[in-house]
């Protein structure tokens, strides 16, 4: 599953430079599929869904660091834990329930990321 930043996030930012996908965001940052990965132009998502890489997307919070749940692969690919859980001060780097992959899928997407 991905990993979600919850509302105790004290914006410090440690997490977003650790993140080897990119998808770690200030609060109310819009954000793209295509920074820190391979992905151009116009592209299927695992989950069907056709984007343009280089679109804008909605940023997920106003008020705290988001992870973009399409570009989480709970760092499977890279190293043996989520970097951003490995260094949040205050521990708000957690598994995001409504984002449940398998490590078979976690790797896809690392895959497909960073092809």
């Amino acid at each position: 599953m991905a990993i979600i930043i919850t509302d105790e996030c004290i914006n410090c930012g440690a997490c977003e430079p650790e993140c080897p996908n990119t998808a770690i965001y200030e609060g109310a940052e819009d954000w793209k599929y295509g920074e820190g990965t391979s992905l151009k132009g116009s592209i299927k998502l695992l989950n069907g869904i056709t984007v343009d890489a280089e679109e804008t997307q909605e940023a997920v919070s106003d008020e705290y660091y988001f992870i973009a749940p399409d570009k989480c692969t709970e760092c499977i690919g890279f190293h043996e834990e989520p970097q951003c859980a490995a260094v949040c001060p205050v521990d708000c780097c957690v598994p995001d329930d409504a984002h449940i992959e398998t490590e078979e899928e976690l790797l896809a997407k690392q895959k497909f990321l960073h092809n």
